[in-house]
């Protein structure tokens, strides 16, 4: 088993921490694990991981069981103009490398799993958000659970509907976070080429989207506001989600989701923002994060992933895992 994991998972798994530990479970020497930290460089540990499981597979392990809480590069799940689908080719790797199953967290696309011809286990951290705003938000029940784009609508209705809350959508011209210019697949720009198009054709041009001024369906004013998401990556979008909602009478701004990527200056601007709190899990280590930004707070999800991983080593169901998950969860 090769497992990517935080460190609060070796801790509970019994596995020092730094470097890379192999050794027997139970005292079973047909059954290895392996862990090793993750690296800052996302694409060192990939190759690292796929290293390491073709090790596993030519040293004729029976099973290779790899726990990734943040499956990485899951926002290039979907075909844009001629661009590639990342992810599409890294599920085709692990497989390849000799991956027999695969525990990870919140996708970013539920259909990712598709991408897998083994069985993925796709785990989710709601529980402990969920569990965070009823313990550590004293008036939560004066709170409204906010989409900030009609794409993470569906997921703040699964929020609101387990704490039995009111919902609000944010929509607009400055909700932008999954176009083109984004990942970086709109350069170079195209070119419209005439003499590609026979001259006797006339093709019908479709019309550019044009988004309507930012607006707030759903009533905030002298509410909390509470922001869910599956990824914190660029806090662009979130910081002027906040301005709006402090702008329509929001008291108080929470931001949660489970993956806090956080790169680049995000701390400083979380910081100096509107924003009261931001809650993420540990999926992705962040500690210096925390350190330039009080305002972050972290979940631990550590105990599902090892009740995960103790499941499928003793041969137990992992149904109990999904319980009450929806199809639109």
């Amino acid at each position: 088993m090769f497992c990517v994991a935080p460190p609060e998972l070796e801790t509970k798994m019994n596995i020092t921490k730094g470097g890379l530990v192999l050794f027997s479970a139970n005292s079973n020497s047909s059954c290895m694990e392996l862990s090793k930290k993750i690296a800052e460089d996302v694409n060192t540990t990939i190759m690292e991981l796929l290293i390491m499981v073709y090790a596993c597979k030519t040293s004729c392990a029976k099973s290779i069981i790899g726990v990734i809480p943040y499956f990485p590069y899951s926002k290039q799940c979907k075909m844009r103009k001629r661009g590639s689908i990342v992810s599409k080719l890294l599920a085709s790797m692990m497989c390849k490398a000799g991956l027999t199953h695969l525990i990870t967290m919140d996708l970013h696309q539920k259909e990712i799993q598709g991408f897998f011809n083994i069985p993925v286990d796709n785990l989710r951290a709601s529980p402990f958000l969920l569990q965070y705003i009823q313990e550590e938000i004293p008036d939560y029940r004066n709170a409204v659970i906010v989409a900030k784009s009609p794409a993470s609508a569906k997921r703040a209705q699964s929020f609101a509907e387990r704490l039995r809350l009111g919902i609000a959508v944010i929509h607009g011209e400055a909700q932008d976070a999954e176009s083109d210019l984004v990942d970086g697949r709109h350069s170079p720009p195209m070119v419209r080429s005439v003499a590609a198009i026979h001259p006797s054709l006339e093709i019908p041009m479709l019309i550019p989207k044009e988004k309507p001024p930012i607006t707030v369906v759903g009533d905030v004013g002298g509410r909390i506001a509470i922001i869910v998401d599956d990824i914190i990556d660029d806090v662009d979008t979130f910081l002027a989600a906040a301005e709006t909602l402090k702008e329509r009478g929001a008291y108080k701004i929470f931001v949660m989701a489970t993956h806090g990527l956080l790169s680049s200056d995000a701390p400083r601007l979380i910081e100096e923002s509107a924003i009261d709190e931001v809650v993420v899990t540990n999926t992705i280590p962040h500690e210096i994060q925390k350190l330039q930004c009080p305002k972050i707070k972290t979940v631990d999800i550590s105990m599902i992933l090892s009740e995960a991983i103790r499941r499928i080593h003793n041969g137990e169901s992992m149904s109990y895992l999904f319980r009450n998950i929806g199809l639109d969860d």
